[in-house]
C-alpha cells in the first residue's frame, strides 16, 4: 500500500466509498463522478501504479480483477446487456490516480463513444 494513494486509502477504509465488491485481491466501488449510469472502479488491493508497472508476480491480481468484474456485472444486473471496461495507463491517457484501476461502465448503449 502507498500511504499517499487515494485508492489505497479507500481500500483501507480511511476515505469513504460505496463498496460494491471485495475479496482477497480486489476492491470495487462506485465512481464519485460517473461517466455512465453505472460506473464502478475495480482496483487491486496491492498498490500497482498502472498497467505499465505490472510484473509477473501481479498476475493473480489481474486475473482476480477480471473475475470480479464478471461477478459485479452479474450481481448488479448488467451482465446480460453488456458493459464497457476502460483502463487508462499514464498521465497522457487521462489516468488521474496512479493506482491501476478498471472503469466498468454500463446502463446505456455506448456504440463508438469512448469515455
Amino acid at each position: 500500500m502507498d500511504n499517499d494513494c487515494l485508492f489505497c486509502k479507500i481500500i483501507k477504509g480511511e476515505v469513504p466509498s460505496t463498496k460494491v465488491y471485495e475479496d482477497e485481491f480486489v476492491y470495487g466501488f462506485k465512481d464519485i463522478n460517473p461517466a455512465a449510469p453505472i460506473h464502478i472502479l475495480v482496483v487491486p488491493k496491492k498498490h500497482i501504479a498502472s498497467l505499465a508497472e505490472l510484473t509477473d508476480e501481479d498476475e493473480k491480481y489481474v486475473w482476480a480483477i477480471h473475475k470480479a468484474m464478471n461477478k459485479i456485472a452479474e450481481e448488479q444486473g448488467f451482465k446480460e446487456n453488456g458493459y464497457r471496461v476502460v483502463i487508462n495507463c499514464g498521465k497522457d491517457s487521462g489516468q488521474e490516480v496512479m493506482h491501476l484501476h478498471y472503469h466498468v461502465l454500463a446502463g446505456n448503449k455506448f456504440g463508438d463513444k469512448i469515455v
